[in-house]
């Protein structure tokens, strides 16, 4: 029987997952939070990493293991393998204006170039934005920096034993994979090549960059012998980790939302909205971001002075479209579509309507059509949507589950809660150690169907061009 372990870093936490190879049964865990802030020290996370192993148990039995973690942050190296300064996190913004710039740079039709180029158009969460933003402000950090890396690909350097202190510097041994160099705005999911003359105008230099593994591949392993896989970006993994397969659309509801599909060919959006990633399969997993998700139903629920089941059960005992009220959920503003300075709005009240059931409905519908915009950005660029596998925090709520299932007009499948991300890069840890992915079961229940209420978007979308 043996073990596999699973990592996944996030921006809030590590937590570790120590699974059976072959059956997916989960065997310990353990977790220790990261430090607050968009700009840290990788140290951090490797203290917090080791925390997290402690509380599991330890990993000196198992035989593989993977790292997924925060995509498209900063990680600079020396020549000698320390950290030239701390470590910009995707959610560090002082690179939007840098963004822009790049964006300008690339002529009358910059969307277009990077879209095609690297499958992103530029933001302030990309590495090649932070890059740029680096040698403007801080010369000589830049010029010192002999390697550039992920947080991901950091820490599996780190397992294999290299690093500050280990005697072994070896930033040519860094690895990484496609789903995380694909975040990067230097490498090309399309060809699957880092390209130098971004790297030229943002850092001013062609640094030592990591190896791209294959999804199998192997290249190192921890001083006790278990071997490192190629690792993975957040989302990858936790694609990998609720065995999403083509057709799939993933929908996530944290404090963001996510919707994003496994699909078999590359995508350009020149629009900006869907971001052009990699999977961790060999696929391809282009992704859309909003910036209202469960946070819509905190709100509403504090409002109405019920908890979370009470406004599931409130809001179905609705009728579907809430009599005509229409929330528009844009509470901070939104990326998908992006309007950033907008709010959000209630549309459609009457003195007949106007009930706490209804609101509530309104709630869950306005979230279900936030989400449902983002899958029209990815089926209008031809990504197909046979599916979806409804994930996160806000996932739990049967109103959510019934509601995105109508929205959507697909039928929804909701895996038991646990820890996706980890569990992806145990599932990938298992692969290269047996030379396939294994097959585990995710404990999903049965698929969820609802009749199709377009009358429902149809009303929502009425309602968000009056922003």
């Amino acid at each position: 029987m043996p073990l596999v372990a699973g990592v996944d870093s996030s921006t809030q936490s590590c937590k570790i997952v120590i699974r059976d190879a072959e059956t997916g049964a989960l065997l310990r865990r353990g977790s220790a939070p990261h430090q607050e802030g968009t700009e840290v020290d990788p140290e951090a996370w490797w203290s917090a990493l080791q925390e997290a192993i402690e509380r599991a148990g330890g990993i000196d039995d198992v035989a593989a293991i993977s790292v997924g973690a925060q995509q498209h942050g900063m990680v600079c190296l020396d020549a000698a393998g320390g950290v030239v300064r701390p470590a910009l996190l995707w959610n560090d913004t002082r690179s939007a204006a840098t963004a822009q710039a790049m964006i300008r740079d690339a002529g009358p039709d910059g969307e277009r170039h990077w879209a095609d180029t690297t499958g992103t158009v530029p933001v302030a969460s990309l590495t090649a934005t932070k890059l740029r933003w680096l040698a403007e402000n801080e010369p000589d950090n830049a010029s010192r920096t002999a390697a550039v890396c992920l947080p991901h690909d950091w820490l599996s350097w780190r397992l294999a034993g290299y690093g500050p202190g280990s005697g072994a510097p070896g930033i040519e041994a860094l690895c990484t994979d496609r789903s995380d160099a694909s975040g990067t705005g230097y490498w090309s999911p399309a060809t699957g090549e880092y390209l130098p003359d971004v790297l030229e105008r943002t850092l001013g230099h062609i640094p030592v960059l990591p190896a791209v593994l294959g999804p199998l591949d192997a290249k190192h392993r921890t001083p006790s012998g278990a071997l490192i896989g190629a690792g993975a970006g957040d989302n990858a993994a936790a694609a990998l980790g609720v065995n999403a397969g083509l057709g799939d659309v993933v929908v996530s509801i944290g404090t963001s939302g996510t919707v994003f599909a496994a699909a078999d060919q590359p995508v350009a959006d020149p629009s900006g909205l869907v971001s052009g990633f990699a999977d961790a399969t060999g696929h391809f997993l282009p992704l859309v971001c909003t910036l209202n998700a469960s946070r819509v139903l905190d709100a509403t629920a504090r409002l109405l002075g019920i908890n979370h089941s009470e406004l599931s059960s409130l809001a179905l005992s609705a009728p579907a479209g809430a009599s005509g009220l229409v929330l528009v959920p844009y509470f901070e503003g939104e990326r998908t579509p992006n309007l950033p300075d907008a709010s959000g709005s209630l549309h459609g009240m009457t003195l007949a309507n106007f009930t706490p059931a209804n609101l509530a409905r309104a709630a869950v519908e306005g979230l279900a059509c936030s989400l449902a915009d983002g899958l029209k950005a990815l089926t209008d660029i031809g990504v197909s949507a046979r599916s979806v596998i409804l994930v996160g925090g806000g996932a739990r709520s049967a109103a959510v589950q019934q509601i995105i299932a109508a929205v959507f007009g697909l039928p929804v499948r909701v895996p038991e809660p646990g820890e996706y991300v980890a569990d992806g890069a145990a599932r990938q840890a298992a692969g290269a150690l047996l030379g396939a992915f294994p097959t585990w079961n995710t404990g999903s229940t049965g698929l969820k169907k609802a009749g199709p209420t377009p009358h429902v978007l149809e009303r929502y979308r009425a309602a968000v061009t009056t922003i």
